[in-house]
């Protein structure tokens, strides 16, 4: 069923909320809804504490190691980690306690995607495909969406579609998709995709983008039948936001 999975979005060393749409790497083009002055184990031991599995964990440009770090180390296990991911460091990420790593841009080579990449990160990481999630992050782009990188600034050969979750599926254990033009803006969910993501994928999939209200997890839940997880970001009472109140995602979960 439909549960709420929270995030850990680090960028220059602290934990953010961000309008997705803005990063690049001009740092007067980014638009932030929340700097938080507490540190990143802070809320992975919140998340830990309240059960919530399936966190992740985004470290968003360079000087993020060190409070990635002191996430995995506050609840080893039970975060997911992404941002910078390839075979070099994907099994490193693993011993350090992540429980799965997520990667993205790594695959897209000059933004086509690369078949071999994705065969040496899970070649290098120990227990294979379990520890491995995609991210297919997205904008849209003439009715369609296509996968973007480099902080979703640049769009990929890759259409986000039934053929290219098909072919990815046998290499992975679950999809993390965030709705790039969404993302940060509390606008509301992208309901096509969302259903489309039900359609279309078998394994666990969680999408992030636009979640301002806790009905947003009761639309999730009707539009993909209960197959699509939902992360709600600046939204949240604990990043700033005044729309939803951490406890009431916490007993939503309890309640599935």
């Amino acid at each position: 069923m439909t549960r709420f999975r929270p995030c850990i979005d680090l960028h220059s060393g602290q934990v953010k909320q961000i309008v997705g749409g803005t990063l690049s790497e001009q740092l007067s083009d980014l638009r932030t809804n929340y700097v938080s002055k507490l540190p990143s184990r802070h809320f992975a031991q919140l998340y830990r504490d309240n059960g919530l599995a399936g966190a992740h964990v985004i470290m968003l440009g360079p000087g993020n190691e060190d409070a990635a770090e002191e996430a995995l180390v506050a609840w080893p296990g039970g975060l997911q980690i992404g941002g910078g991911i390839n075979e070099r460091n994907a099994q490193r990420w693993i011993e350090k306690g992540a429980e799965k790593v997520i990667v993205t841009s790594y695959l897209f080579p000059d933004a086509r995607f690369s078949l071999d990449r994705l065969k040496a990160v899970l070649e290098a990481i120990q227990e294979g495909r379990a520890n491995l999630v995609i991210d297919l992050s997205c904008r849209r782009h003439r009715e369609k969406w296509i996968v973007a990188m480099n902080k979703w600034q640049t769009l990929t050969d890759m259409e986000l579609s039934q053929d290219s979750i098909e072919m990815l599926e046998p290499y992975c254990s679950e999809f993390l998709i965030h709705a790039a033009d969404n993302e940060g803006l509390q606008s509301g969910i992208d309901e096509e995709l969302i259903r489309k993501l039900s359609q279309w994928c078998t394994l666990p999939v969680t999408y992030a983008g636009g979640g301002k209200t806790l009905s947003d997890l009761h639309k999730v839940k009707e539009l993909s039948g209960g197959k699509v997880d939902l992360t709600i970001g600046s939204a949240l009472d604990i990043f700033g936001g005044e729309r939803v109140n951490f406890k009431d995602c916490v007993d939503w979960n309890q309640r599935q």
